[in-house]
C-alpha cells in the first residue's frame, strides 16, 4: 500500500482544561448554580447560544464545497499495526479513488487510518475534531480541520455532508454516532442512506440483541433491521456506497424526483414520506 506522509497539525486543539468544567457541563448547569447576574456576559446562557450558532456557521462555511463524501467512524484507541487500522485505511483509500471525500472525527486510531487512506487515494481528507477534557489533537493526515466544542454540532456536520456512514469497531462515542444516524433515518428526519458496520465479529453481539430482544419485544419493526449493512470487505463497502450514490443521486440531479419519492439504502428498505433530493440530507 502506498505511504502518505503525515503533515503538521493544520489546527491546534483548544481543549487543555483538565479538571475544569466542560462546555457541555456549563451549558447544562442548573439555574441554582449558574453564574450570578453580574457575571461576565460571555459566560451566560445567551452568549453560549451565539457560540453554538458560530460553530454551526464555521462548520457550514468550512465544508460547503466538500462535494460527495463518506463519514468513517471508529475507535480512537486502535493502533497503526492493528488489522482494523489497515482495513479502515484501505476502505478510505478505495472510497477516495471512487471520488468521495472522507470525513472523520480527526483524531487517532480509526480516524487517522481513514484520513490517511483518503490522502493516499488523492481525495479531500476532513477532520471534525472535538474538544475533550483530555487532549485529542488532530491527526497529521487531515487537509481540512474544524474544531468543535459541542458534540451535537459536530454530529450535524457528519450527517449533513456525507452520503454514507462506514462504522468500524468503537466505543461509546461510536455507538452514539451509530444510533443517532439510525434514529434520524427511522423517524424520517433524514433520507435513508447506507449505514455500514465493518467487522461482523465485533458487531455480532449487538446485532443479535437488536434482532432478538428489541424486535421480539416490539421496540423496533422488522423493517428497521434493513437500516444496517454488515461487511468485512473494504471493496464491498465501497461498492455499496457507489451503487447507492449512482442509483439515487446521479439520476436525481438530471431528473428531479417528486416530493413523494423515497430512497433506500438497501433493497426493500424505505423511509416513508422522506423526499429524495439531490442535495445532501439535513437533520431539520
Amino acid at each position: 500500500m502506498p505511504s502518505a506522509k503525515p503533515q503538521p497539525n493544520p489546527s491546534l486543539n483548544r481543549a487543555n482544561r483538565i479538571g475544569a468544567p466542560t462546555e457541555d457541563e456549563r451549558l447544562l448547569e442548573s439555574p441554582s448554580i449558574s453564574p450570578a447576574p453580574s457575571a461576565d456576559f460571555t459566560h451566560s446562557d445567551p452568549w453560549r447560544v451565539f457560540r453554538i450558532m458560530g460553530e454551526f456557521v464555521e462548520g457550514f462555511d468550512s465544508l460547503a464545497a466538500v462535494g460527495k463524501a463518506v463519514t468513517i467512524f471508529g475507535s480512537a484507541r486502535v493502533k497503526p499495526d492493528h488489522p482494523q487500522y489497515a482495513a479502515a485505511r484501505t476502505t478510505a483509500r478505495l472510497m477516495a479513488e471512487a471520488g468521495f471525500s472522507v470525513i472523520t472525527g480527526g483524531g487517532p486510531g480509526i480516524m487517522e487510518a481513514a484520513n490517511r487512506g483518503a490522502r493516499e487515494g488523492k481525495a479531500l481528507s476532513i477532520g471534525c475534531n472535538i474538544e475533550l477534557p483530555f487532549e485529542q489533537g488532530i491527526n497529521g493526515y487531515v487537509d481540512i480541520a474544524v474544531n468543535f466544542r459541542y458534540f451535537f454540532v459536530r454530529k450535524t456536520m457528519f450527517m449533513k455532508y456525507a452520503e454514507a456512514f462506514v462504522i468500524f469497531p468503537g466505543g461509546f462515542g461510536t455507538m452514539d454516532e451509530l444510533f443517532e444516524a439510525l434514529t434520524l433515518i427511522q423517524t424520517g428526519k433524514v433520507r435513508n442512506f447506507p449505514v455500514i458496520l465493518f467487522g461482523s465479529d465485533y458487531w455480532k453481539g449487538l446485532l443479535d440483541w437488536i434482532g432478538t430482544t428489541m424486535l421480539e419485544e416490539g421496540k423496533i419493526s422488522r423493517d428497521d433491521l434493513k437500516l444496517l449493512i454488515v461487511t468485512d470487505s473494504p471493496e464491498e463497502a465501497t461498492r455499496t456506497v457507489v451503487d447507492f450514490y449512482e442509483r439515487n443521486f446521479a439520476t436525481a440531479q438530471e431528473t428531479p424526483a417528486p416530493a413523494s419519492t423515497t430512497v433506500s439504502a438497501t433493497e426493500g428498505g424505505s423511509t416513508d414520506g422522506t423526499p429524495a433530493h439531490p442535495a445532501k440530507h439535513d437533520a431539520e
